[in-house]
């Protein structure tokens, strides 16, 4: 018996995966948080270029934080009648179909040991583009799976012996986390292994020969809204009904997606998606996402710029210059600094509207911990705006931004952001979009889905000082990158 979605006690669990933490939150019918729980992740890092996690520790977090909230919530635990999964598009997992065992790490979107491999692929970049909306990059999940098909022997051995599931990490997710162990993959995920065709949202077998990757081995693709399995935990047990991308599920947050508002998240990395309706608008620079499928079959597009460097840039200064507390120090900073240098930010390689995966980074002139801490948090103030710079070539300038993810707590990033791009920021109280954003699509997309507290506006200033460092880095970045 399927569960009715519209009872006003139903309760929603929210599960994102993200690349700092895992999360588990509870939503109920209006929107309001009920209960929420955070586990800290950190990533290994064991070489150049790489950038992994543990399988089962992160598992392990995902199902902490479950247990938590279910706990928190006492009896109500009961009222909850679905649950989401939203992951990080680009990681990956090789796993044994038979045993559910990890044979790989999982490769997080940041990892790009396999760039050098790409380089003969280079010549095929504008078919990979017209296929996938997608860049040929090391980033996305295909030259990591061949890594790992090429250099781990257990993952060959699972191949060689049938035994090989491998692709998106939340397949992974989904094969360990429900009764069914379900071998299935949304259409967004499986769009960045870069082997999907987003027109027909399937594998591609042109692609997966280009790569030289096993079909057998991939998950069945379904629609983001489906229903993927059980998942028991404790005295419950509840229907996961919809998997997607942390960042195509953050524009949801608040409601329907507006084609007037441009939508960035800033976390690890930072997103601006401008949404194209079931239109697929293709850039010479940008990705064209997909960002959600129907049950229908109906789809959803965005064009996205990508800034592969900010929480994690932030994180690299802090250590290159030993700055303690570089996140709680950072808003200070920001009201207190008036001539930061200026900073060229490839960290974790330069996204759109370059993509350079080796770029070096730099500051173009000495200054304070402070100082360069500002200037890295400007650098990814600069990228959003190139990028939404190229979008207004194809679609009228947005009449707003609407911004979201932990670095949008910060105000002084927020107003340089309405500064320099001309166009009003609206920040909402809560900033966890991507779990929110469960919450909306699993209650049905409801037509009134209220904001529990009204957020803040940043209203555009001038600031002369700002925009002649963008003028500056512009130029830098157009010498580096020609």
């Amino acid at each position: 018996m399927s569960p009715d979605f519209s009872a006003i006690n139903n309760l929603y669990l929210c599960l994102d995966q993200g690349g700092q933490a895992s999360r588990a939150m509870v939503f109920d019918q209006n929107g309001q948080l009920v209960a929420r729980a955070r586990e800290t992740l950190e990533a290994n890092r064991p070489g150049a270029d790489r950038v992994e996690y543990p399988a089962e520790s992160l598992l392990k977090s995902i199902h902490n934080c479950i247990e938590k909230v279910l706990t928190d919530l006492g009896e109500r635990r009961h009222d909850i009648a679905a649950a989401g999964l939203a992951t990080q598009r680009s990681n990956i997992a090789c796993w044994d179909r038979q045993s559910g065992e990890a044979l790989s790490p999982v490769l997080s979107w940041q990892d790009r040991r396999a760039h050098q491999w790409l380089a003969q692929l280079k010549p095929k970049t504008g078919f990979i583009h017209q296929r996938t909306g997608l860049f040929l990059n090391s980033h996305c999940g295909a030259s990591k799976l061949r890594w790992c098909l090429d250099h781990i022997p257990q993952v060959r051995q699972a191949a060689d012996e049938a035994r090989l599931a491998f692709g998106p990490m939340a397949s992974f997710i989904l094969y360990r986390l429900l009764d069914e162990r379900p071998l299935l993959s949304d259409p967004v995920n499986a769009s960045r292994t870069q082997l999907l065709n987003i027109r027909n949202c399937d594998w591609d077998p042109e692609l997966l020969e280009l790569f030289g990757l096993p079909l057998p081995a991939l998950p069945e693709v379904v629609p983001n809204q489906h229903h993927f399995g059980m998942l028991t935990i404790q005295d419950i047990r509840v229907p996961l009904t919809l998997v997607n991308g942390d960042q195509s599920t953050a524009i949801y947050a608040y409601g329907q997606v507006q084609p007037d508002t441009a939508y960035v998240n800033i976390g690890t990395g930072a997103f601006v998606s401008r949404p194209s309706g079931m239109a697929r608008l293709f850039s010479p620079d940008l990705l064209t996402s997909l960002v959600l499928e129907k049950e229908n079959r109906d789809c959803e597009y965005v064009l996205e710029g990508t800034v592969n460097g900010a929480a994690s840039a932030l994180k690299w200064l802090a250590y290159e210059d030993a700055i303690d507390n570089i996140f709680e120090n950072l808003s200070d900073w920001l009201a207190q600094t008036e001539s930061p240098p200026v900073f060229l930010n490839g960290i974790g390689g330069l996204g759109s509207p370059w993509w350079v995966a080796d770029f070096k980074s730099r500051f173009l002139t000495s200054g304070s911990q402070a100082e360069r801490a500002v200037a890295v948090a400007e650098s990814i103030i600069f990228l959003l705006t190139i990028n939404l710079e190229k979008m207004h070539h194809f679609a009228s300038p947005p009449e707003q931004i609407q911004i979201t993810g932990g670095l949008a707590q910060l105000d002084g990033l927020c107003q340089r952001l309405a500064n320099l791009s001309g166009l009003p920021v609206y920040r909402p109280q809560e900033c966890e979009a991507t779990a929110r954003g469960i919450a909306y699509l699993l209650a049905g997309s409801p037509a009134h889905w209220p904001e529990p507290n009204i957020g803040i506006w940043f209203t555009p200033q001038p600031d002369p000082a700002l925009q002649q460092r963008y003028a500056e880095w512009k130029t830098a970045m157009a010498a580096e990158t020609s």
